[in-house]
């Protein structure tokens, strides 16, 4: 099995210092890093970590590159609800992230299949260095639901009903039914990878992770057969 280094927090802010240091750690070892990032409430504070950092050294994330982790199926990137508008929000635009240092799935597509495939070459050309992840209540990562097989590779996911009731679906009278995002072969081969846990419902998923078995069913269990993780827990 892989390593997977545990560290537990009383607070989010202590577990989002600590994975912004994680990123400016590698970062520093590497100016065009490729990070991979998810979006949710529990990467949140981590990026406004990294957002404070750049107020103070700008200079520091000239080089940084940005990939999307996944997006929702059929839903406008300009929305608030969409995981280009978040990233934007509480990264990109911060960072002064050029257009140039930063890929995404595009929602609005007549080919997704075709979408993510475009994305597969990217990361095909330029692995991810740093993959920032946050749990599912469900056990997912990315739109990678539990299921009776996983797919390797960026596919177009079926959206399991806990993800359409997802935070940033609330608001919307018509879900999306499916999702874009980087499979569980994308994601191990990227050189590290730091989960983010926080939030309640996820106590089930935690304690399945902690058993250290690999589940198509609790796809975060996939990540112990990576060599290099980080995930932060807040308890």
């Amino acid at each position: 099995m892989g390593l997977m280094r545990i560290e537990r927090f009383d607070c989010y802010q202590q577990m989002s210092e600590r994975a912004a240091d994680i990123i400016l750690e590698e970062l520093d070892h590497k100016k065009d890093l490729h990070l991979c990032a998810a979006t949710g409430n529990s990467p949140t504070g981590t990026y406004h970590a990294l957002v404070e950092k750049f107020n103070k050294t700008p200079s520091l994330f000239n080089k940084l590159e940005v990939l999307k982790l996944d997006e929702w199926g059929g839903i406008p990137l300009n929305h608030e609800n969409s995981c280009e508008h978040y990233l934007k929000k509480h990264l990109i635009l911060p960072l002064k992230i050029s257009k140039e240092r930063y890929e995404g799935f595009n929602s609005i597509t007549e080919n997704p299949a075709f979408e993510c495939q475009r994305i597969l070459n990217i990361i095909n050309l330029k692995p991810i260095d740093v993959c920032v992840l946050g749990l599912g209540k469900n056990g997912h990562i990315g739109f990678n639901e539990p299921s009776t097989f996983l797919t390797p590779n960026c596919h177009v996911a079926k959206l399991s009903e806990e993800s359409k009731k997802h935070d940033m679906m609330n608001s919307l009278d018509e879900k999306p039914s499916y999702g874009l995002t980087l499979g569980i072969k994308d994601i191990l081969l990227a050189k590290r990878i730091v989960l983010l846990i926080s939030g309640t419902g996820k106590s089930t998923a935690i304690s399945m992770l902690m058993l250290e078995k690999i589940m198509s069913q609790y796809p975060a269990t996939f990540l112990w057969l990576h060599n290099n993780v980080d995930c932060l827990i807040v308890e």
